[in-house]
């Protein structure tokens, strides 16, 4: 249901109690500017999202009686993390105190209040309901993971998987293997070739943000990976096994192990997708993965934008270029390929990045993106990559449209489709 009014900004009084100001709509943030909010653009917070205070930081709304924007100066801003599935379209605004801390790696949309209930400016980009918070049963979780510990009880991946990502870290990918379905993730490098400022699985020891989980420490050997991946593979709804998580570094620079147990992998069954998550920086290790028997491929980038790309990424050994090949080699082959693209309203959405996109669509044929919410400080990643004016912007969903417009065929989603998607029948909600 749309609103006829904007809702009411919230603050956090830094006790844990959030309030709503009757005094102040609130504002969203695109870039570094503050902008009303058009009033079709709000929905429900969808469940599983949740509320931050953002300490040293006074929200920005639009007052009531005057129309002119001000500070709240009750209490701390505040910001909603949105559940995966969903693209957000406004940041939060607020002014930062001299004197605030970096905000941890989360996504910071904005948020209101109306009617008793919860609002947020995002859309669904995703049907699939493989991460909801509803699917998931916390003693299924335990009985799976002690089954598959048991089942393989000499397998450090397994090991990973179960006690570091399901059991502390509630990864939902890990979550999904230990119910036995749809998207099993298979991290296998413990270095990486990028140094991504807002990398969540290492930072230097003087940054002053830390990552949200510890890295894999060791390199699985490529029995490791098939001793599991094949039962999954035979046996999930909609398989796909995932080499490239969170947990991990560049998958690609254990390239031959990859390449060793997807041959294997496919002696033993021709069912389900094999994937890999990458930064695409080697496109003959591609070739090769392909050659094997990959499937599709997803490449991560916060920008079409060689300049904003490499000041994010600051890649070792290879470019931009690299990722574009890669993207270029993998369609070559028949396979899937889509961009995990940090969606960050203000700088995705301006016209220069609007056309870079474009041009990247064009140049490899592109068959989906996923539309990922950066998580990130806002201040501090424009900071960091330098950027002091984002430049002409044409609103997020505006962007979405005019994609979706000039490329029909480019599909939109938040996760990487299992083969029966993939083979034509793409739009139907599999995870049911």
């Amino acid at each position: 249901m749309s609103l006829t009014t904007s809702p009411f900004l919230m603050y956090s009084d830094g006790k844990g109690g959030i309030y709503e100001d009757e005094t102040l709509y609130v504002v969203g943030r695109s870039g570094w500017d503050a902008l009303p909010i058009p009033t079709d653009e709000w929905i429900l917070l969808p469940e599983g999202g949740q509320l931050y205070e953002l300490p040293g930081r006074r929200g920005i709304g639009i007052d009531v009686q005057t129309g002119e924007m001000r500070i709240c100066e009750k209490g701390w801003a505040v910001a909603a993390f949105i559940p995966p599935a969903h693209t957000g379209l406004y940041i939060a605004a607020y002014e930062t105190m001299p004197d605030a801390p970096t905000l941890p790696l989360f996504c910071y949309t904005a948020a209101g209040w109306q009617n008793e209930q919860l609002y947020v400016p995002a859309v669904r980009i995703e049907q699939d309901i493989r991460q909801e918070n509803k699917g998931y049963n916390d003693y299924a979780i335990e009985d799976g993971t002690q089954h598959l510990l048991k089942a393989y009880p000499h397998n450090r991946l397994v090991k990973h998987l179960m006690d570091n990502c399901c059991m502390t870290y509630t990864c939902p990918a890990a979550r999904n293997l230990a119910l036995g379905r749809w998207e099993c993730p298979v991290p296998v490098s413990p270095a990486c070739n990028a140094n991504c400022i807002g990398c969540i699985s290492f930072q230097p020891e003087e940054e002053t943000i830390i990552s949200t989980q510890d890295r894999l420490t060791f390199k699985p050997t490529a029995a490791e990976i098939v001793e599991f991946t094949v039962p999954h593979l035979e046996t999930a709804p909609y398989p796909i096994i995932s080499y490239g998580q969170g947990c991990e570094g560049e998958p690609l620079l254990m390239w031959e192990t990859i390449r060793e147990s997807i041959i294997e992998i496919r002696k033993h069954t021709p069912k389900g997708s094999i994937n890999i998550n990458t930064n695409g920086s080697k496109p003959d290790a591609v070739k090769a993965l392909c050659e094997a028997g990959l499937t599709s491929i997803r490449v991560s980038t916060n920008s079409a934008r060689e300049s904003i790309y490499t000041a994010y990424y600051r890649p070792n050994n290879y470019t931009f270029a690299d990722i574009v090949e890669s993207l270029k080699v993998a369609k070559s082959y028949g396979a899937w390929t889509s961009i995990n693209y940090f969606v960050f309203p203000g700088m995705t959405d301006s016209i220069e990045e609007y056309e870079a996109l474009r041009q990247l669509i064009i140049d490899t044929d592109l068959n989906m993106i996923q539309w990922r919410n950066f998580n990130i400080d806002p201040d501090w990643y424009l900071g960091k990559i330098n950027v002091t004016d984002t430049g002409e912007c044409m609103g997020m969903k505006q962007m979405l449209e005019l994609i979706h417009e000039e490329f029909p065929n480019v599909k939109f989603g938040y996760f990487n489709p299992s083969m029966e998607r993939i083979k034509g029948n793409y739009d139907v909600d599999f995870a049911h």
